[in-house]
Parts: structure tokens; sequence; C-alpha cells
């Protein structure tokens, strides 16, 4: 039986990527999709990519950061699956490379447990291009996930992962159901759910 859903944020929960959002603001928004394409694709480091993206973000109000990150585009169904989850006994938690001023706006708005991301660094109302936080690196996901199933008592058995792209591969390591959802190709060869359309509520009739 299933007892923790770990799901990720940017193009999974939210239909797109945060980052990409901000960048439109400052007009580079094609140059930050594509390290951000490249990074999910796996042809570039998870952590330099976000170093690079964020640096170009630099004097970026953080006032725009804050309405940009509670004005997103959830997924499609991603209200009723975390709820039905956890009428099914689940905990449900995101995991995000993206940013906490959008995941922990989002977290009651969706009802996860919790959310674990990275926080943009901002001096003097004006973001300084710089990023710390949970989810720094391409082993990330799946270092806090062992974690959690430590602190829980939950096994991989009991454990749902459910993303799309390259960073996503070091918690599917650790999670024996593994979905892969309107993902890289990276990520379909080591899930054993897949799914194409972009309804969250898909995953409800494999599980």
């Amino acid at each position: 039986m299933l007892k923790l859903a770990v799901f990720d944020f940017d193009s999974t929960l939210m239909d797109g990527e945060t980052v990409d959002f901000f960048a439109v603001e400052l007009g580079i928004g094609e140059e930050v999709s594509r390290i951000t394409e490249l990074a999910m694709a796996g042809k570039i480091d998870f952590f330099e990519s976000l170093q690079q993206r964020v640096g170009l973000l630099k004097g970026l109000d953080y006032s725009v950061v804050e309405k940009i990150s509670q004005n997103l585009p959830y997924m499609k169904g991603a209200k009723e699956t975390i709820a039905e989850m956890k009428n099914r006994g689940m905990k449900v938690i995101c995991f995000s490379g993206g940013f906490r001023s959008a995941t922990g706006y989002a977290k009651d708005i969706l009802g996860y447990d919790a959310d674990f991301s990275n926080v943009l660094h901002h001096k003097d109302g004006k973001l300084t291009g710089l990023v710390g936080g949970d989810m720094m690196f391409n082993y990330s996901k799946g270092d806090m996930l062992l974690r959690l199933q430590n602190i829980l008592g939950i096994s991989r058995e009991e454990t749902l992962v459910c993303g799309d792209g390259a960073n996503d591969l070091s918690m599917f390591a650790h999670a024996d159901t593994r979905v892969a959802f309107c993902a890289k190709e990276i990520l379909k060869k080591e899930a054993n759910i897949v799914i194409e359309t972009k309804d969250l509520t898909q995953i409800l009739k494999k599980i």
C-alpha cells in the first residue's frame, strides 16, 4: 500500500517552469528557457544550470517574483489528485528545483503536506542573482526522499514519485512506483507509469 507521494512542481504540479515566467519579465525568456530545457533533458548539470538561470534574473523586483509566483497556472487535476491521495491515507510532498516563493504559496491551494525547494536571495527589494536551498543539485531529490522515508518509517515499496525531468532521476532511484508525467525521454526510461496527457488524475487510475 502506498503511504508517500512525492511530486515535482514545475511542469508537474504546475503547467510550466517558474524561472521561465520570471525571465519573460526581463525579456530573456528564450535564453533562460533554453538552459532549462537542456537541464531537464539531462544535457547539462542541474546545479550549474540553476546558478546560470538565477544569475540572469539579477535585478528583478522581488514584488514581481511574488506576483508571478502567486498567479501560476496549476496542472489540470493537481488539486483533485492530491486530495484523493490524502483520502487514501498518503502523505503528499512537493520537491522542487524551483522556488519557495511558488511552492510555499501553492501548498495550501493544492493541498500537499510540505514543500522542499530553493530560495531566491533578494536585497533592497531586488533579486541579487544568488540562490540557496534544499534542491540545488542533481542528487538533492533522492537525498531528501531517503531522509523522509527514514523519518516517516516508509519503504520504497510504499513510495510513489512523479516528475518530468532529469533532476527527478535521483528520487526515482528510491521508489517502486515511478510516474513520468509528460516527461523527457531520460526520465521515461526509468518510469513504470508513463502519462502523456496533461491531467494528473490519470495517475489515480494506475495505482
